[in-house]
């Protein structure tokens, strides 16, 4: 690649990506988070939670007609505590969802992973090392809604690193694997190159 061009793309990426530690001459060639299919799940029991909490609340009220003002107070103080704790779950599970990315560069694949809102982890690999790169989708829903496990193992150590709940596509896995063995190439002919 045109050295000007490769320039041109790592200031557009550490604009995009102001998180990532990008090298001099290192850009994001792809981007993934996890599948739009969580982010609808998440909103759906959210409002399947806040639906059943409003429909327990009516049907209380309807059938204790003699409930004096205290009780009533009480009784909409556990209703606004309820749905305060289904909104905070909402918005704890979505910053969880958009916590979990895997950008990769043309020399390296950095994994961030959010599991709870206090579980952090980022992993950091040379595309020279990876050996293998697969996605796996196992069941009729992943299926459906085109979302699966994008599995990257390492050489060596036979490390595996894992993205769930990926949406990549056929030729996203493609050009992946492409950027990996053109890594390859790379770090063999600089190899070669000091040995000489």
């Amino acid at each position: 690649m045109d050295e000007s061009l490769a320039k041109i793309r790592h200031e557009r990426s550490v604009k995009d990506f102001p998180g990532l530690r990008l090298e001099d001459d290192e850009y994001v060639e792809f981007a993934f988070s996890r599948a739009k299919i969580c982010l609808l799940m998440i909103f759906m029991g959210t409002g399947f939670g806040l639906a059943l909490v409003l429909l327990a609340f009516l049907l209380v009220l309807m059938g204790q007609s003699m409930i004096d003002e205290m009780g009533q107070n009480f009784l909409f103080i556990i209703l606004a505590a309820l749905v305060s704790a289904a909104l905070i779950i909402c918005i704890i599970a979505t910053r969880i969802y958009n916590g979990n990315k895997l950008f990769i560069t043309n020399k390296r694949a950095i994994q961030m992973v959010m599991d709870s809102i206090v579980s952090k982890s980022v992993n950091i690999i040379d595309l020279a090392s990876i050996e293998d790169a697969s996605f796996r989708q196992d069941s009729l829903l992943q299926n459906i809604f085109h979302y699966g496990t994008l599995r990257l193992s390492t050489v060596g150590d036979e490390t595996t690193y894992t993205f769930k709940y990926s949406d990549i596509t056929g030729e996203q896995l493609k050009a992946v694997t492409d950027l990996i063995s053109a890594a390859k190439k790379r770090g063999r002919k600089k190899k070669a190159a000091e040995e000489e």
